[in-house]
């Protein structure tokens, strides 16, 4: 009781730093007390925790919802479920990068989603971090330029996932995968159109990946100065696309891309991100399907 005196004491200001700012827990009795605190900031203190507790079950039944794909293999005996997903499918340049991720049975981390759902790219980088910290075990799997331009850019994406799958310190006993199917793999998998919205470890996976082809471009701007890789990451914006016609491609640049072959004066070869839109829909359908 003694301590409940003293942090209703404590400026208001103070008590909303620590209690709704920091996020620390709050002790049992307070909140009750500044419901019945005469002073408005109290009872408006009040309102902001309890719309915390609020915020907190709703998150608490979205990472619920988020786990439903790997509760169901875990309920069936799968241990080890691996969720996949890559990035970089629609940049001009850099590699495609993909990301597995073996997590832990029931874990919940807040604020994991849909890597591309995440604006704030230090957010996505605290969440890496923790997702690294808290795997069974994760890994990344690169296609490089030359591959994509080779392959396509469709089959280096999967390329990517096979090295991100292979990669993994322990083996997985099922794997989940964002829309498509990793060729050539003989363990259970299960592609999940919106994969990285709707399961934890893909949507884990994607932060990883995300993250990492980032960083990656980060250290090709430090390369190629100019080009404003840091902040478009390669990505077909306008100020890439101003830097491309005005600078000429680098060897980083994606010579199987429309826009990369107009530049280099060269027929284009491939329009969008796959060069065979039936191979695509198979592949969706099967996705859907498995």
């Amino acid at each position: 009781m003694r301590s409940l005196e003293l942090l209703l004491s404590k400026p208001i200001a103070e008590l909303r730093e620590l209690f709704v700012e920091r996020n620390r827990p709050v002790p049992k009795g307070l909140l009750q007390a500044l419901e019945i605190d005469p002073r408005h900031g109290a009872q408006q203190l009040a309102r902001r925790i309890r719309g915390r507790y609020r915020s907190n079950r709703s998150e608490g039944q979205r990472l619920h919802t988020l786990l439903r794909f790997e509760i169901e293999l875990w309920t069936q005996g799968y241990v080890h479920v691996a969720g996949v997903d890559e990035a970089g499918m629609a940049p001009l340049a850099g590699p495609v990068v993909a990301g597995a991720v073996i997590l832990p049975q029931n874990y919940k981390l807040q604020g994991l989603n849909d890597s591309k759902k995440i604006l704030d790219e230090c957010k996505r980088r605290e969440l890496a971090t923790q997702i690294k910290k808290d795997a069974v075990c994760w890994s990344v799997g690169f296609a490089e330029v030359e591959e994509i331009d080779t392959l396509n850019i469709y089959h280096a994406g999967l390329l990517a996932m096979q090295r991100a799958v292979r990669g993994l310190s322990c083996l997985p006993d099922f794997v989940l995968v964002d829309a498509r199917r990793i060729p050539n793999y003989t363990l259970p998998q299960r592609g999940i159109i919106h994969g990285d919205a709707l399961s934890a470890s893909i949507a884990a996976a994607s932060i990883i990946a995300k993250t990492t082809r980032d960083a990656h471009m980060l250290e090709i701007h430090e390369m190629y100065q100019g080009y404003g890789f840091a902040s478009h990451k390669g990505y077909p914006t306008p100020e890439h696309c101003r830097a491309l016609k005005a600078l000429g491609a680098l060897p980083i640049h994606r010579r199987s891309f429309a826009r990369v072959r107009e530049v280099l004066g060269l027929d284009p070869i491939q329009t969008g991100l796959f060069d065979d839109e039936a191979e695509l829909a198979a592949e969706l359908a099967s996705a859907q399907t498995t």
